[in-house]
């Protein structure tokens, strides 16, 4: 179908990919569904880029058709210990952990980033969006849940001049949304991910910590699934 956007693409995918082990495992997915990877990451305030270089080598081993990574300075609103002078907290437990809203929630981030991926997907030609969320193994953060996927994705079928004009039906895939980080690094290790071009940490130091909360849940998750984890750490 054409639109004002260009032709609509039924295989082609936006997949938000930040380089962690959870977006990089919808990526696999949606590649072993058939779709082309369009990658999207994003350049926004973040402690360190190390998560970025990941994100690069995960787009170049899972040969996304494309990969750009867009500047935008959310330590210009802060709030965050990841945008902000806030210290990112370390060796909490897994019941420390989802007691609350932690300090490294970014205020809006997923609300944020879908809207872009949903600018960048209309302009493209593609209909599908992938992000690599889990309601059921995170950090407690609000924007993961089922329920603002959904009102996500019927916003984007408000908001859109491809979805008015009954060109496209935009669509948000969340094919981790009710997987344990084991289920996540099982689903991956069988579509071939390379584990060790991820990077979780909140620090950008040479090794993971192993001491801030994503570490904590990364390495839980490997210890479960019963599958080393390759990267090193510094504790």
């Amino acid at each position: 179908m054409e639109s004002a956007h260009g032709r609509f693409n039924a295989r082609k995918a936006v997949v938000l990919l930040s380089g962690g082990l959870d977006s990089t495992t919808a990526a696999a997915v949606a590649l072993a569904e058939g779709y082309v990877l369009c990658a999207l990451s994003f350049d926004y305030g973040q402690r360190h880029s190390r998560e970025l270089e990941s994100a690069r080598a995960v787009a170049r081993h899972l040969g996304a058709a494309s990969h750009i990574v867009i500047p935008i300075d959310l330590r210009l609103i802060g709030g965050s210990a990841l945008t902000d002078e806030i210290d990112v907290p370390l060796d909490r437990s897994e019941k420390d952990i989802s007691a609350n809203i932690p300090v490294t929630y970014v205020p809006a981030r997923n609300t944020v980033f879908l809207s872009l991926a949903l600018a960048y997907a209309e302009v493209i030609g593609a209909q599908d969006i992938f992000i690599g969320v889990s309601q059921v193994d995170y950090s407690g953060y609000p924007d993961c849940r089922r329920d603002f996927i959904d009102a996500f994705e019927r916003l984007a079928n408000l908001a859109t001049k491809a979805a008015v004009e009954g060109v496209a039906r935009f669509r948000v895939h969340t094919p981790l949304i009710n997987f344990t980080k084991a289920q996540t690094i099982r689903r991956g290790i069988e579509l071939g991910v390379d584990y060790s071009l991820t990077w979780s940490c909140y620090q950008g130091n040479e090794m993971a910590c192993g001491r801030c909360d994503s570490c904590k849940l990364r390495l839980a998750g490997f210890h479960a699934a019963g599958i080393e984890d390759p990267l090193q750490y510094a504790s």
